[in-house]
C-alpha cells in the first residue's frame, strides 16, 4: 500500500500559502497558487491528516529519497563507486568529492529538505491547538495525537539528514512568519540533535506500534520512532567535521547518548511481536522488488513512491540496479552505481549477502544475462528485472519504496552501543551474531568462525565490517565512516587494498585474472569459483571476462586526484566530509557561513 494513496486534496500550494513563505530565503520559498486558511486546514481531523500527508511528500520524488540523497549523496565509499566519471557540476562532483556551492544536486535537495522542516513546522505548532486535540472524541485525540508525533519525527529526519550533510545548519523548529527576519543563522548541530532527540521522545509516546496503527501503509509508528532515536543519538555521540576548521571531533559526553540508543534499541528487541529479522535476506529485497510487504515486518520506516513521475517516486533499480539494455521483457536501466572490486571480496563465499548486493551481470535486448567484469559489478538490492509486474520501456521510475530503517540495525545500533557501553557483553554478541547468522542461511556455527569478539575493540572492528555487509547499496556506509571519524582512513585503505589487488598480492593472489560464463535458460552460470586462479585455457562453451586483471593500472591511476575512479578528488583534511552549503544561501543570509574547505 502506498501513502501516495492517501493524498487528500491538499498540495504544495496550501501549505506555502499558510507558512508565509518569502522568496528572501530560496531554501523556503515556494509560491502559492491555492489558498487555504489556518483555521480551516486545522479545524478538522482530516484537515490535518492532509496537512501531514503534506508533509510527507517531502520525502519522495528526484530531489530527495528518491534519487538524490540515496543514490548520489551516500557514494563514494570502500563499498560502491557513484557515476564513475570525471568530477562535473553534478553527481560526480558529489562522488568525486569535489561538490561546488552553485551546484544544483547540492541546492535542490537543500531547499527540499527545508520545505519538508516547513510543513512539519506548520503542522507541529497548530494540531496541539486544536479544540479536538484536547476536547474531541476519543477517537479524533487519539489521531490528532498520533499525527503530531509523526510529524515531529518527520521534522527530525529532515533536520537529521540536513546535519549529516552540511553540518552546522538553520534549524527553525516554527513556522516561517513573514514579519520576521529571514536571516536565520546555523545552530550547531548537537543543540540541534539534542532538540530532535527530545522531540523523539515525546513523538514514541502519541504513536501506537505498529500491530494498533490500523491497516498497513507507508506511515510512521512508534517502532520507527525509537529506532530513528537511536540513530540519532549515535550520530550526536559520534565524530563529525567541524565546520569552521575541519578537524574532526567527538564530544565529550558522547557516552550519555550511546546509552540512549541502547535503551531504545533493547526496548524494540523486547517487542519482536511488532519488528523482528525477515530469516531470508533474499525475500526482504524480493518484497521491496515485487511491492509487497515482507512478512516479518523488518522494514520499519519506509518511504513510499509511486506516481511514475519526478516529484513522488523513484529511480531505484534503474539509476541503480544492474544495467538492461532494451530487454523486451524488462526494460532498460543506467546501471550508474558500480561497486569496489575489494567489496565484493570482503564478502565470505558463503555468504548469501553478496549474491543480492552486488550483481556481476548485465541483460540486453535478447533477455539474456550476460556476466561483467569485476571493475562494472553493480549493486543489486533494487533490480528491474526483480520487478513485478514487470516493465519494459525506458521509463526511469519503478515505484520502489525506499528503506530508511530496518531492525538489522536496531541490531547492529545496540550491539555497538552495548559493546561502547559496557565491552564485548553476550548481549552485543548476540545481537551481531543474529543479523551475521542470517547471512549464513542458518548456519550460527559457519557465522562465527574467524571472528574476534574478546576484546572492545575487536567486536567493534568486527561490527564495523558487518555493518558494511550488511548494508551495502543502502546509502549507510559513508554516514557510518563520517560518525566514526573513519571516512578518510578508509579510503586510503581501499585504495591501498586496490593496489595489492591490481599485483595479485595477498589477500588477492588467488583471485583469477579472468573469470567464466556460459548462459543457462537465460541466466549467468559462472564456470569457475571466485577465488581461485584462471586455468590455462578458456573452458569449452563459455565466455571470458576481465575479472582481477580488470584492476590494472589505469584502474589505480582514476582513483588519484582528476581521475574517473573511487573518490578521486577526496583531500583528507580539507573539508570534504561535509557539502558546501548552497551559495545561494550564503548569498542571501549573511548569519550562515560556509564550511570549511570550500
Amino acid at each position: 500500500m502506498k501513502i501516495t494513496n492517501l493524498r487528500l486534496t491538499l498540495g504544495a500550494a496550501a501549505l506555502a500559502l499558510l507558512a508565509g513563505l518569502s522568496a528572501c530565503k530560496d531554501y523556503l520559498d515556494v509560491t502559492p497558487d491555492a489558498f487555504y486558511t489556518t483555521e480551516q486546514l486545522f479545524g478538522t481531523v482530516s484537515g490535518a491528516t492532509t496537512a501531514v500527508v503534506g508533509a510527507y511528500d517531502l520525502l519522495s520524488g528526484d530531489r530527495t529519497y528518491g534519487t538524490r540523497l540515496n543514490l548520489y549523496y551516500p557514494y563514494d565509499t570502500d563499498e560502491l563507486i557513484g557515476a564513475p566519471g570525471v568530477a562535473n557540476a553534478g553527481n560526480r562532483g558529489l562522488a568525486r568529492y569535489k561538490a561546488l556551492p552553485t551546484n544544483a544536486e547540492v541546492v535542490n535537495p537543500w531547499n527540499d529538505l527545508y520545505v519538508g522542516v516547513e510543513r512539519a513546522n506548520i503542522c507541529i505548532k497548530n494540531i496541539p491547538q486544536m479544540a479536538l486535540y484536547r476536547n474531541g472524541t476519543s477517537a479524533d485525540t487519539a489521531a490528532l495525537h498520533r499525527l503530531y508525533g509523526e510529524v515531529l519525527t518527520l521534522r527530525a529526519q529532515y533536520l537529521y539528514e540536513l546535519i549529516r550533510n552540511w553540518g552546522d545548519v538553520p534549524a527553525p523548529l516554527v513556522p516561517t512568519n513573514a514579519a520576521a527576519s529571514f536571516q536565520l543563522p546555523s545552530v550547531n548541530r548537537n543543540l540541534t540533535l539534542d532538540t530532535l532527540i527530545a522531540n523523539l521522545g515525546k513523538a514514541s509516546k502519541l504513536v501506537p506500534w505498529r500491530t494498533n496503527a490500523g491497516a498497513p501503509s507507508e506511515r510512521i509508528t512508534k517502532g520507527a520512532v525509537k529506532a530513528l532515536r537511536a540513530r540519532l543519538a549515535l550520530q550526536r555521540g559520534g565524530y563529525s567535521a567541524n565546520a569552521r576548521t575541519g578537524v574532526i571531533e567527538r564530544p565529550a559526553d558522547y557516552l550519555r547518548y550511546y546509552a540512549i540508543a541502547q535503551q531504545e534499541c533493547a526496548d524494540l528487541m523486547r517487542n519482536r511481536n511488532q519488528h523482528t529479522l525477515n530469516t531470508s535476506f533474499y525475500d526482504l529485497f524480493k518484497s521491496i522488488n515485487e511491492q509487497r510487504r515482507e512478512a516479518a515486518n523488518e522494514i520499519m520506516f519506509e518511504v513510499a513512491m509511486g506516481g511514475s513521475n519526478s516529484v513522488s517516486d523513484s529511480k531505484h533499480g534503474y539509476y541503480d540496479g544492474p544495467r538492461l539494455n532494451a530487454s523486451p521483457i524488462f526494460g532498460s536501466s543506467q546501471g550508474s552505481i558500480v561497486a569496489v572490486p575489494t567489496y565484493f571480496y570482503a564478502f565470505d563465499s558463503t555468504d548469501v549477502r553478496r549474491d543480492i548486493t552486488l550483481t556481476p551481470y548485465t541483460i540486453g535486448s535478447t533477455n539474456n544475462q550476460a556476466g561483467t567484469a569485476l571493475a562494472v559489478v553493480t549493486n543489486g538490492k533494487f533490480r528491474r528485472n526483480w520487478r513485478v509486474p514487470t516493465l519494459t520501456g525506458t521509463g526511469n521510475y519503478l515505484g520502489y519504496n525506499w528503506v530508511l530503517i530496518r531492525f538489522a540495525d536496531v541490531l547492529l545500533m545496540f550491539a555497538e552501543a552495548e559493546n561502547e557501553l559496557n565491552g564485548p557483553t553476550t548481549a552485543a554478541k548476540n545481537a551481531l551474531l543474529e543479523v551475521r547468522t542470517r547471512a549464513f542461511a542458518g548456519n550460527a556455527t559457519r557465522a562465527a568462525a574467524n571472528l574476534d569478539l574478546t576484546t572492545k575493540t575487536s567486536f567493534f572492528t568486527t561490527l564495523q565490517k558487518e555493518r558494511l555487509l550488511e548494508f551495502g547499496g543502502e546509502g549507510i556506509r559513508k554516514y557510518d565512516l563520517l560518525r566514526w571519524g573513519q571516512l578518510a582512513t578508509k579510503l586510503a585503505e581501499t585504495k591501498a587494498e586496490l593496489a595489492k589487488m591490481q599485483l595479485g598480492q595477498a589477500p588477492y593472489n588467488t583471485v583469477p585474472q579472468y573469470q567464466y560464463f556460459r548462459v543457462v535458460n537465460g541466466q549467468v552460470q559462472w564456470a569457475r569459483s571466485f577465488y581461485r586462479p584462471s586455468p590455462a585455457a578458456t573452458p569449452t562453451g563459455t565466455t571470458r571476462v576481465n575479472w582481477r586483471l580488470a584492476v590494472d593500472a589505469a584502474y589505480l591511476t582514476n582513483t588519484r586526484p582528476g581521475g574517473t575512479g573511487l573518490a578521486a578528488d577526496f583531500v583528507p583534511n580539507a573539508g570534504k566530509e561535509l557539502l558546501p552549503i548552497p551559495q545561494s544561501t550564503i548569498d542571501t543570509d549573511l548569519n550562515v557561513k560556509q564550511n570549511f574547505g570550500y
